[in-house]
């Protein structure tokens, strides 16, 4: 026993010597340099945001701009450290900003899977905003006492607006913070961010997302022991983004989406509506609507769980999408000047004579005209202007044959849907917004593609048949049935009903409304085919022209000029004296002339797609108009009546049941020939 007290008495005493040299050791030996360090500065580098740039219509009114806020912001990281969490703080700070501390925490939590929104969808490792527009002396309480206040800041920042609210929402697009994903794999993005920066999510704000954003600058500050702020080392500023001119015209846009939603009103069945207005000679867009539509600012400062599902839900008609670059439908009528160049370019002779009877029999299933009705002997001419179907139907079958029908040929030359493909349809425009749709072709090679995809399917469909849709239409099931077994077999052939249909932009035939205004933009005009383009131009803020945006030719219709000036006097026939002529009536021809086509789509268990497709003034084009209303009936009279609201907004002319003078939306009846100019301040020269 006493052996063990003996050590343990030695062991104590050896600890309390290591201690004691250790002790010597920093206060006597190396005390001089712990002070030193103790007292000494260190400095922190800050990402200075960049003021994002403005996006202008082609006159130089903002559609998009930035207006000075003081944003409060809270560092997550910070508070989850604290020993509470950081409940403290939020309780203090929701007495200063008069939100519950459930509202506080709700926007600070990471957004995924089963979290409902308002959350942070960007990096937990920013400052994340949760009030952009507080007053200065709520930011007063927050600054004067950041000892009660840890990790939360106040700061002047710049909030996008937007001066005509719904006005081309979905082509302007929004901004979303920067997620952490991005951050790791994007190398060096990280570096170009200050933590409250955000990044255009749909749009021209992610198209041209780098430009706007501009150069972010940097403060090196010198902070003591305790993270207090003593100076500024360093300081490099940040470099404001560019100007984006678009060559959108905002009262021309506003027009646009008038008539959309006139046209919605008129027809009750309505779900959906598109306008697209281009510069017929460059290709240039001046407007694009898309309906229904939504304010843009309902993305900035968060945006609710219930907001966010609105934007996407079907039951208010997805505002988020834009109709006019991403929706598919068959095009009807509008279709023919692509089946009768096909023609033409076929060999049928263009002072031919053609029958138009009531029907006409494609294989062994008749195929009728509208209403059944014949029209007698007419010319090509006047079977686009009066929109016989059954002269098309016949040229489609004749050409089918020629293939080999059923059985085709090695090499077939599928002249409709080759033609169809010179017009531009079945791929991408390539116009500069995301997210835009190719259509569809529907010929022999994607009908094998369908097949192979949908056999196994369509093969175990046809032995159990439909029973869900047997509960509430026994007919309908039946008939899904006995197609599911012809498919199976030989769902790869394309059948003479498929050409028939194809020729007059129905059955499977699918083009967005901006395919189809570029397709009567080069029928109208030179016979190039564009892409089209929004943005015109990118500006420094002190006026320097970074960047001129061409929209560059992509094809030439294979037509000759002949052939096309043939179909455009066609087409300048039909708001006078063909099937849109109801909805013209009264419309001064005399000082500007329509031309263009109607197109009515059946789409099964739905009214009608109703579209009018137009250019004026016929004798040297400008404009090129198309619009189209899901649901809304007939193309006379749902589509025409928009667009020919949309030609009065432009021209000034009253409508016929007004007797108050009209403002031009464009005087010189032209789009905008200059870029507008910026000053060197900053400010607009129009």
């Amino acid at each position: 026993m006493r052996a063990r007290l003996f050590m343990l008495q030695v062991l104590v005493l050896s600890l309390l010597a290591v201690l004691a040299v250790r002790l010597w050791q920093v206060q006597v030996v190396r005390g001089k340099e712990f002070v030193s360090a103790a007292t000494q500065t260190r400095t922190r580098d800050v990402v200075v945001p960049a003021v994002r740039g403005q996006i202008l219509d082609s006159r130089g009114r903002p559609l998009v701009r930035n207006r000075t806020a003081l944003v409060v912001s809270i560092d997550r990281v910070k508070l989850s450290r604290m020993p509470d969490g950081g409940d403290a703080v939020l309780k203090r700070l929701s007495v200063v900003l008069g939100q519950p501390v459930k509202d506080l925490r709700k926007r600070i939590r990471s957004c995924g899977p089963g979290v409902s929104r308002p959350c942070w969808p960007g990096s937990p490792y920013q400052p994340i905003p949760i009030d952009n527009d507080v007053t200065t002396r709520q930011a007063l309480q927050i600054l004067e006492r950041q000892e009660g206040f840890p990790g939360v800041t106040a700061e002047v920042q710049a909030v996008r607006q937007y001066p005509h609210s719904t006005a081309a929402s979905q082509v302007l697009g929004y901004l979303q913070p920067v997620t952490q994903q991005e951050l790791e794999r994007r190398k060096g993005l990280a570096s170009g961010f200050s933590g409250v920066d955000l990044m255009g999510r749909d749009g021209l704000e992610s198209v041209y997302d780098e430009a706007l954003r501009g150069t972010p600058g940097l403060r090196r500050v010198q902070v003591d022991r305790l993270g207090k702020a003593l100076g500024v080392e360093r300081q490099v500023p940040p470099v404001p983004g560019d100007t984006l001119i678009t060559s959108i015209d905002a009262k021309v846009q506003e027009i646009v989406e008038k008539a959309l939603a006139n046209a919605m009103k008129k027809a009750p069945r309505a779900d959906g509506a598109a306008g697209v207005v281009l510069d017929a000679k460059t290709g240039r867009v001046i407007a694009l609507g898309s309906a229904p539509t939504y304010d843009p600012s309902v993305w900035t400062g968060g945006i609710s769980d219930k907001e966010y599902s609105g934007l996407l839900s079907d039951k208010y008609g997805k505002p988020l999408v834009s109709r006019a670059i991403k929706g598919e439908f068959a095009p009807g009528s509008t279709f023919k000047v692509s089946s009768v160049s096909a023609m033409l370019h076929d060999g049928y002779p263009i002072n031919g004579r053609y029958d138009c009877p009531g029907s006409f029999m494609v294989g062994s299933r008749p195929f009728n005209n509208f209403r059944g009705q014949g029209l007698g002997v007419l010319t090509l001419h006047m079977a686009l202007v009066k929109s016989c179907d059954t002269i098309f139907y016949r040229a489609a079958y004749e050409q089918w044959q020629r293939d080999g029908g059923i059985k085709p040929k090695r090499r077939t030359k599928e002249p409709m849907a080759a033609m169809a493909r010179a017009f531009g349809f079945g791929s991408r425009t390539g116009i500069d917004l995301p997210g835009e749709s190719a259509g569809r072709i529907p010929d022999r090679a994607w009908k094998k593609q369908l097949w192979a995809v949908t056999r196994d399917d369509n093969c175990k469909r046809a032995k159990t048949g439909f029973p869900e849709v047997a509960k509430t239409d026994s007919a309908r099931a039946a008939f899904l049935k006995q197609l599911a077994y012809e498919n199976c077999l030989e769902g790869f052939q394309l059948r003479p009903g498929d050409a028939a249909n194809f020729a007059i932009g129905q059955g499977d035939v699918l083009v967005t409304p901006l395919q189809l205004a570029r397709a009567y933009a080069a029928l109208a005009t030179d016979g190039k085919l564009r892409s089209p383009r929004v943005a015109w131009a990118r500006i420094r803020p002190d006026g320097t022209l970074v960047e001129r945006i061409e929209p560059p030719v992509t094809g030439r219709l294979p037509i000759t000029e002949a052939q096309r000036l043939y179909i455009k006097r066609a087409l300048s026939e039909v708001p006078s004296d063909g099937t849109a002529a109801g909805a013209f009536s009264g419309f001064p021809m005399d000082k500007v002339r329509i031309g263009g086509k109607t197109g009515t789509a059946e789409v099964y268990g739905k009214q009608d797609t109703a579209w009018f497709a137009s250019f004026a003034p016929t004798e040297n084009p400008r404009f090129v108009v198309v619009v189209m209303v899901s649901q809304g009936g007939m193309g006379g009279s749902a589509a025409a009546p928009a667009v020919r609201e949309i030609y009065e907004g432009i021209f000034g002319f009253a409508p016929p049941e007004s007797k108050q003078p009209v403002e031009a939306a464009l005087p010189d009846r032209r789009p905008a020939p200059k870029l507008p100019v910026i000053r060197p301040d900053g400010t607009v020269d129009r």
